[in-house]
């Protein structure tokens, strides 16, 4: 058996943002040796592991000669190259989760493709390789409008997706790859952290709903337990396991879903990393998702994936028309509240909608944090100097 702890093992993190430190939380909490690669000099992790490299995650000698340095090496970001991560297996390093899983779910249509051969339910898709050939198929009614348009790359907090309800819409979009996939009429966005660790255990965490801001398609607010009928949550957790399962990944896996008006659940996209729709662990759960994807990719017991208490995460991002030095207005005042954490994530310089932290509300009973977050986010304004 590998000792981690106090020793010489070396744990390898592609990406150093707010992620990132999160999970050198747990790696200092356990004592585990951490290298951390990013283009950022100023990156969030920069101050909490034991090496920091600034570096290009899409190079592959650069991301190659860092894996060469680390025992395992993981990723808390999909832009890395997967061909130094596939060469570096041939050669011995543990990555986890592995090229081969993260080359299927970097690419959206490819992600798609999967999930249609796996049989998984996902809404209906047709994938375009640029402009032209998608208005071609709005001509040959191959699509209808309105549809949801997804970059097949680099699509992320709301980037890289738009709804399409005219011809119009499509001159706006930039001129690449891309899926047109039906709109879905659902009641709810749902996401369940899957944890799998290389022996194949598997553990899944309650059921969360997503609440959205209506422009930046970013989520506001992350409801744990989602108020949803326990059938419901159970088919999701079901379907979560299902999708786990055929990626084979190991570590955690984020599945975002749709609940239908007809109660079915579609499986919209997964992240193979912890998630903004997991932070709500870190205070409600026996097991923060940070914590069990180290422990996942060390091969460790996995933990208890049950809430201790109800959990709602509010996502802080930079206020419209604020540039620059970052300003927590009125901070103080939520910190006055009971069950309200804040966690800033070290980003120097806000912008409108980057984030730039989030706030854990935990209440014995949802309702009552429900009404707590929002007071909080009406609070709380992250502005410039």
């Amino acid at each position: 058996m590998t000792n981690y702890f106090s020793s010489e093992f070396k744990l390898g993190i592609l990406g150093g943002g707010q992620l990132g430190k999160m999970m050198l939380y747990e790696t200092r909490k356990y004592d585990i040796c951490t290298y951390v690669l990013d283009p950022n000099p100023d990156a969030p992790c920069r101050i909490a592991c034991d090496h920091f490299q600034q570096g290009d995650l899409m190079d592959y000698n650069t991301v190659y000669n860092f894996g060469k340095k680390v025992d395992v090496l993981t990723f808390e970001i999909e832009t890395v190259n997967t061909k130094a991560l596939a060469q570096l297996e041939k050669e011995g390093t543990k990555v986890y989760p592995n090229a081969a899983t993260l080359e299927k779910i970097q690419n959206k249509g490819r992600q798609k493709l999967f999930y249609k051969k796996q049989e998984i339910p996902t809404a209906p898709f047709v994938q375009f390789s640029n402009k032209a050939h998608l208005a071609e198929g709005i001509t040959n009614g191959k699509v209808k409008l309105p549809f949801v348009w997804k970059s097949t790359q680099g699509g992320y907090d709301g980037k890289g997706v738009s709804i399409i309800r005219t011809g119009a819409d499509i001159a706006k979009l930039p001129d690449n790859e891309c899926i047109a996939e039906k709109l879905i009429d659902f009641k709810n966005e749902l996401a369940v952290i899957v944890v799998r660790n290389p022996k194949g255990e598997i553990k899944t965490y309650p059921v969360v709903e997503m609440e959205f801001h209506p422009e930046a398609n970013q989520v506001e607010y992350v409801i744990c337990p989602a108020r949803i009928d326990n059938e419901i949550a159970e088919k999701a957790r079901t379907i979560a396991t299902q999708v786990s399962e055929a990626f084979e990944h190991v570590g955690l896996l984020a599945v975002e879903m749709f609940q239908t008006k007809d109660d079915e659940i579609l499986v919209n996209e997964v992240a193979p990393r912890p998630h903004n729709s997991g932070h709500y662990s870190i205070e409600a759960s026996y097991t923060n998702q940070f914590e069990q994807h180290i422990r996942a990719i060390l091969d460790l017991p996995l933990g208890a994936t049950e809430s201790k208490v109800a959990g709602i995460m509010v996502n802080l991002v930079g206020a419209e028309g604020f540039s620059g030095n970052v300003v927590y207005e009125n901070i103080e005042t939520i910190m006055n509240m009971d069950g309200v954490t804040p966690h800033i994530y070290g980003k120097k310089k806000t912008r409108p909608f980057r984030k730039m932290g989030h706030v854990t509300i935990v209440n014995e009973d949802i309702s009552e944090a429900r009404k707590i977050a929002e007071k909080v986010k009406n609070t709380i304004r992250v502005i410039s100097e």
